[in-house]
């Protein structure tokens, strides 16, 4: 072999495996980008939306009004306006940090990393679920292992694995993400790969200046009569949000 086949052998070889070590990661980080722009394409900048939540059982039902407020990833403030006797609960959100506050003990609580996994005000969602959306991209590798397509549109299928030391619960979670980041479907799996809730899109429409998920239902598998859904009535994107809204002292407020 002459000197100049021999450098062009090298040549090939040498682009064949910096091709098959870049592989991976654009893979992975092409599933990572859709779940942060899913969440992103949600919470925008900031937003402001009013919502009904309903908790279902199979001997009652109740509904909540509640009015949301969020600012980034790590920002929100949720406030009960119904009925009558929740008034005022609120629930604040900062840097993964949560407080609760109950007009009736007129108390400020901040919930412990311990309490994470209850239930968030008696519905289907834990507190986790609540505060800690961004996590799913910083706490967890991630995998395109599929597409479909629902109503002509593009559907991507992604497993995100937990990293071995994260603070999570689940063994691993599979999203469903719309070609235009709309959120359809997030099943969670225990330690053992078996599924135990999942939060559906049960419909979507134009609000806010683009298409959201306006009915989300979630569902523990074991429970079948049992849910709690999410009606969204009015949603605004990319607003200005007054500088004291997350804070402990506007937590009691309950003019805002």
């Amino acid at each position: 072999m002459n000197i100049m086949s021999y450098r062009f052998k090298y040549q090939w070889v040498a682009l064949l495996l910096l091709i098959c070590a870049t592989v991976q990661p654009a893979y992975a980080d092409e599933a990572t980008e859709l779940v942060k722009a899913a969440i992103d394409y949600w919470r925008d900048v900031s937003s402001y939306s009013v919502m009904d939540m309903t908790i279902h059982r199979p001997k009652w039902e109740r509904t909540m009004t509640l009015r949301v407020w969020t600012r980034g990833e790590k920002e929100s403030l949720v406030r009960v306006m119904a009925p009558a006797k929740d008034t005022g609960n609120s629930t604040l959100l900062v840097d993964n940090k949560m407080w609760t506050f109950s007009p009736k003990i007129n108390r400020i609580i901040k919930i412990p990393s311990s309490m994470m996994y209850q239930s968030w005000m008696g519905s289907d969602f834990s507190n986790d679920d609540v505060a800690r959306a961004d996590d799913l991209v910083h706490l967890y590798t991630h995998r395109l292992i599929g597409t479909e397509t629902r109503e002509g549109r593009k559907v991507f299928i992604v497993e995100a694995i937990p990293f071995d030391s994260a603070p999570v619960v689940w063994g691993k979670e599979v999203i469903r993400i719309r070609g235009d980041y709309v959120l359809l479907e997030h099943a969670f799996y225990d330690q053992d790969m078996v599924l135990v809730k999942k939060l559906v899109t049960l419909k979507v429409k134009p609000m806010g200046g683009k298409e959201i998920a306006t009915v989300q239902r979630m569902q523990k598998t074991d429970k079948p009569d049992e849910w709690t859904q999410i009606l969204v009535k009015e949603a605004r994107f990319g607003i200005d949000i007054p500088a004291n809204t997350f804070t402990l002292s506007n937590l009691r407020n309950p003019r805002q």
